[in-house]
């Protein structure tokens, strides 16, 4: 697999749950092994748009990124707030 079909791929927790995409992966300039990738995550669902993960926490690699960890999904309470706004409409036609 090239190292651009990787970014992008979707990721999953142990219990196949959708955690994000991955954004970016840190390479060790020695051996040229991954150390840890930064997965995208999904929005309204996680705290934080960003997490890091060491490749020692991934399961496989194929068409999903598999994790061999749950990820705990933390509930986001956020109360959309309406704001009413008056508007007055001027007729120039007269």
């Amino acid at each position: 697999m090239l190292i651009k079909e990787f970014i992008g791929s979707t990721v999953l927790d142990k219990n196949a749950n959708v955690v994000g995409k991955v954004d970016n992966v840190d390479f060790d300039k020695a051996t040229g092994k991954i150390e840890t990738i930064t997965l995208t995550l999904q929005k309204n669902i996680f705290s934080k748009d960003e997490l890091e993960i060491a490749f020692e926490d991934i399961q496989t690699i194929g068409a999903y990124v598999i994790l061999n960890k749950e990820i705990e999904k933390e509930e986001v309470e956020a109360e959309e707030k309406a704001e009413t706004v008056e508007v007055e409409i001027e007729d120039d036609t007269e």
